[in-house]
């Protein structure tokens, strides 16, 4: 009892001093820490169109490959592997100049880290997958359903842009400023060449600003299986482009997370993961 009164004690004298007890931070106000990926049934590296191109394969049957987003690495992936690898054949790979991979001369684009794609296919003899993609990730699965729809069975594109105009200012976000730090101590720890971080954030950013430019057409001419998926705190694109996609793309879902951001699968992993394997599990 003596307790309990010192409690209320403390609690009263705090309101009247004006330190009401602190809320915790919303999920979408929050960056985890990037999680590890799980022991892999194998790793290397492919060589593609003469780049290495860094990858990681976990579990088995059907493929699934994870494409990750802008400046990030594939061990950003490291909770929804381990959702999904006792069910499928899980590929997850560092993109073109990003994690392990090397970044080589040509500029750094879209359609290039969708090629890219298809060449890491083709190394590990994978017809065909669903392809599961954040960011950058979810608009070259765009362009691998625009462009190559015959390698693609279905696509999960969360919080991909159309077009640079679907694009906020991302300065303008803690979460995201954060996240961008984080890459570059990331960066000069995997790349095998740590120290060109400035000039691969440069060339990473001058396509944020002139790519991608998918037409209606193009969203039109998507038959693949896809659902358009974001979240309501998302920092970095803007909510009338993921409409906008959604309806064009026939037959396409739109899911829109709550109380996450950018960083949903971080931020509330088992949503981010139920709704991943639903999608995965529809016919």
């Amino acid at each position: 009892m003596r307790l309990k009164f010192l409690f209320i004690c403390v609690f009263v004298l705090a309101m009247a001093l004006g330190c009401a007890p602190v809320r915790a931070q919303e999920p979408w106000m929050r960056l985890p820490p990037t999680p590890t990926l799980p022991k892999a049934e194998r790793t290397g590296y492919a060589p593609v169109d003469g780049i290495r191109l860094w990858y990681a394969v976990f579990g088995h049957g059907s493929p699934v490959i994870l494409l990750h987003g802008g400046l990030a690495n594939a061990n950003y992936w490291g909770l929804q592997v381990r959702a999904l690898e006792g069910h499928y054949e899980v590929i997850v790979m560092d993109s073109r100049g990003h994690g392990r991979s090397t970044m080589g001369s040509a500029p750094i684009g879209y359609d290039l880290m969708a090629s890219d794609v298809l060449g890491l296919m083709d190394y590990l003899h994978i017809p065909k997958a669903a392809i599961v993609g954040w960011s950058d990730g979810a608009i070259v699965g765009l362009d691998l359903a625009i462009h190559h729809p015959d390698r693609v069975t279905k696509l999960f594109a969360f919080a991909a842009n159309s077009d640079p105009s679907g694009v906020k200012d991302v300065s303008k976000s803690p979460v995201f400023v954060a996240f961008m730090a984080r890459a570059k101590r990331e960066y000069e720890k995997l790349s095998p060449t740590p120290g060109n971080f400035a000039a691969f954030q440069k060339a990473v950013q001058n396509m944020w600003a002139t790519q991608p430019h998918f037409t209606d057409a193009q969203l039109r001419s998507i038959r693949v299986p896809t659902w358009i998926v974001d979240a309501d705190h998302d920092e970095a694109i803007k909510r009338e482009n993921t409409d906008h996609m959604a309806k064009l793309i026939p037959g396409a879902g739109e899911l829109i997370l709550p109380r996450v951001s950018h960083f949903a699968f971080l931020q509330d992993p088992v949503m981010f993961n139920e709704a991943l394997l639903h999608f995965l599990a529809t016919p």
